[in-house]
């Protein structure tokens, strides 16, 4: 699948939106401030009952209605896809991009550059919006500290994410003969139906192809954060039941591997914080507060040291919040049962539910 070199590829950008006339609009504009524009801007209306196609006609765009879809997000996609692909050269590119996110203008241009013949799929690599208070700067950390492993890890993208990812069409054709095949996860069409994280069952579909994926500086997004705590645990519901069920629908592979061997670190990690605090309080209980102890005193100056570090490039107020180190815990504690209820919902096989954030 080496990239065409004679003519430039027709780049198409789809935005999947349902009831999205508040984000919209910047979405679009995004994307018409691209250093390379794409060719066709189309909001994929799914759904609506708002102003998103109106004002999506208003900035621009193109707008492709769904029919009778019952899929959210994952069918909404399926549906346009099926419609433009079979239009597309192998070797053009369709973006794929959230309602509630804006891409950087040097996304298009930054994703085409790192594509490659063993790398068909550019991923974006995500940050908070401002505002959210509290709750929004925990988030913002946490995406600043995503961004910096992916580029530890020389810009590899473990989850091509939903809030910006570029496509050569011909992987997307081989991810659907893939499907047909039984090679990769369930379904018929391009994106499978029954995970609850479509963008990251994708991504082990074309890895389990042999392709690899990236998240290259330039392809900066900036996407929403939760204003409050139930929106916050239903898309971590979400997010990490998605996670574990598409693992089971792989089984183990050379692919999952790395997958569930980070499931299992993240499972013991949650275990020690837990017997961490257990233990806390049983000292609390039977001999009352501890006395400093300077050996123990410096293990947190390290500790608190790398908190604020990892978040330098966050702004000053996101490191006074790490320095004070337990606000970060509970935020963590919050994650740690996020990951326990949805592996105990995995493992008792409740049913999967799709809740809009």
């Amino acid at each position: 699948m080496a990239p065409r070199t004679s003519t430039s590829p027709t780049v198409i950008a789809l935005i999947p939106a349902h009831n999205e006339e508040a984000r919209i609009a910047g979405a679009i504009g995004g994307l018409r401030a691209q250093h390379h524009q794409p060719d066709r801007v189309v909001v994929v209306a799914d759904n609506c009952t708002d102003r998103t196609e109106d004002i999506a006609y208003a900035a621009g765009a193109e707008v492709f209605k769904t029919y009778d879809n019952v899929h959210k997000k994952a069918g909404a996609l399926n549906q346009a896809l099926e419609y433009f692909v079979p239009q597309l050269h192998p070797d053009d590119l369709i973006l794929i991009q959230d309602a509630d996110t804006v891409i950087s203008p040097t996304f298009i241009g930054a994703a085409r550059t790192a594509m490659g013949e063993k790398v068909p799929a550019v991923g974006g690599i995500f940050h908070g919006e401002a505002g959210g208070g509290l709750l929004g700067m925990l988030q913002r950390m946490e995406f600043h500290r995503y961004a910096d492993d992916i580029k530890r890890k020389r810009n590899r993208a473990d989850v091509l994410t939903g809030t910006g990812t570029l496509f050569r069409v011909g992987v997307l054709r081989e991810v659907r003969r893939g499907r047909l095949a039984g090679r990769v996860g369930d379904g018929t069409s391009y994106y499978s139906l029954v995970s609850l994280t479509e963008d990251d069952e994708i991504t082990k579909a074309i890895k389990t192809l042999g392709y690899r994926t990236v998240s290259p500086p330039g392809c900066e997004v900036v996407t929403e954060v939760m204003p409050n705590l139930p929106k916050l645990w239903h898309q971590r519901i979400r997010w990490q039941r998605g996670a574990l069920e598409n693992l089971r629908e792989y089984g183990l592979t050379r692919v999952t591997a790395p997958y569930v061997f980070r499931q299992l670190m993240m499972g013991f990690s949650c275990i020690a914080l837990l017997l961490y605090f257990v233990l806390m309080a049983l000292i609390l209980v039977l001999f009352g507060w501890p006395s400093l102890d300077p050996f123990w005193a410096s293990i947190g100056l390290i500790f608190m040291a790398e908190k604020v570090f990892t978040v330098r490039k966050a702004g000053l107020r996101a490191q006074l919040l790490a320095a004070l180190i337990v606000v970060e815990l509970l935020y963590d504690l919050f994650q740690h049962f996020v990951y326990f209820r949805s592996l105990f919902d995995m493992l008792l096989r409740r049913r999967e539910r799709w809740m809009a954030t």
